[in-house]
């Protein structure tokens, strides 16, 4: 990585984490040429996945890859956070070389600015880099066996989340790093904490959509079909009043195909999901909560280091 272009404490930044900063390159170059190569050596077409063949287990081999690549991708953010906690910010206030940058016409604000600012440009590049490479993959293996767009992993990496996320462990770096000051405690810290919220704001993130509602009469019709690719949700039986009743509201365990008992007055069955097309509006949703947190908590860092050296 070049420094001829930038000057002061960005260009110091930037030496002294010279060799961690080649390696995001170097880790997108590497995933990029196995992403191409097990594509050209897998099968291209349903045929070869399905007739045992060699193409059939490079294609499940290159499946493996892309799911297990999806989950590791979701420790992204938590090592940015800690790198940024640990030897860029909590390194040098626990060795006390921060003090060498205030002595050269560098204030504070600037010292920390600089770790920020080399840190959130490149998690974005990178993480971008990252996702292009995902998608790459995930074009050819989408749609089978846990690569749901929908599921844990996949989800976060094909969409602009996972950059919300490093950008939030970029920032919570910046906090706790100057709060904590122990260098494996604090990246410690900062881990748990962006895989809390990791975990937190997963949880609701299908409720940031309306579901969409599908009903057959009933008797009648078996139920209603769930589209191809979408992420069901709910499903069971609606009374003449409108209740919902769960799906074992008309199970028999002595006659399964006794069918519902008349004093519930069922009409009808419904089905909720998430179609393939809230996949976007949930990630930009889900995206602008993480880069609200991401700025409360670089407010707040930027804060912290005003406060003992104004």
């Amino acid at each position: 990585m070049s420094t001829l272009s930038l000057k002061g404490p960005y260009w110091v930044t930037v030496r002294q984490h010279r060799r961690v900063l080649w390696a995001v390159p170097a880790l997108v170059g590497a995933s990029l040429a196995a992403t191409v190569a097990l594509r050209a050596w897998s099968g291209t077409s349903e045929s070869d996945r399905m007739d045992m063949s060699t193409e059939y287990y490079a294609w499940e081999l290159f499946r493996l890859c892309v799911m297990y690549a999806g989950n590791t991708m979701l420790f992204l953010p938590l090592l940015v956070g800690a790198f940024v906690a640990g030897p860029m910010v909590d390194g040098e206030l626990e060795s006390g070389t921060w003090r060498l940058a205030l002595t050269q016409s560098t204030t504070a604000k600037a010292w920390l600015g600089s770790k920020v600012l080399v840190a959130a440009v490149v998690s974005v590049l990178g993480s971008t880099a990252l996702i292009g490479v995902y998608r790459l993959g995930w074009s050819r293996v989408s749609g089978s066996w846990q690569l749901h767009w929908a599921d844990r992993g996949p989800y976060e990496a094909t969409g602009p989340v996972l950059i919300g996320y490093c950008l939030l462990g970029v920032a919570l770096g910046a906090l706790v790093g100057q709060l904590v000051r122990r260098t494996l405690t604090a990246m410690a810290v900062t881990g748990l904490l962006t895989g809390l919220v990791l975990l937190v704001l997963g949880a609701p993130r299908w409720s940031f959509l309306p579901v969409v509602t599908r009903t057959v009469p009933y008797p009648g019709d078996a139920g209603p079909r769930l589209p191809g690719s979408a992420l069901m949700m709910d499903t069971g039986y609606l009374s003449s009043t409108g209740e919902r009743l769960s799906e074992n509201s008309c199970f028999n365990p002595t006659d399964p195909t006794a069918g519902c008992p008349a004093d519930l007055n069922i009409t009808a069955r419904y089905l909720d999901f998430h179609p393939a097309s809230h996949h976007w509006p949930t990630q930009l949703i889900e995206t602008s909560i993480l880069l609200a947190l991401a700025a409360a908590a670089l407010y707040a860092a930027f804060r912290v280091v005003h406060a003992r050296h104004p």
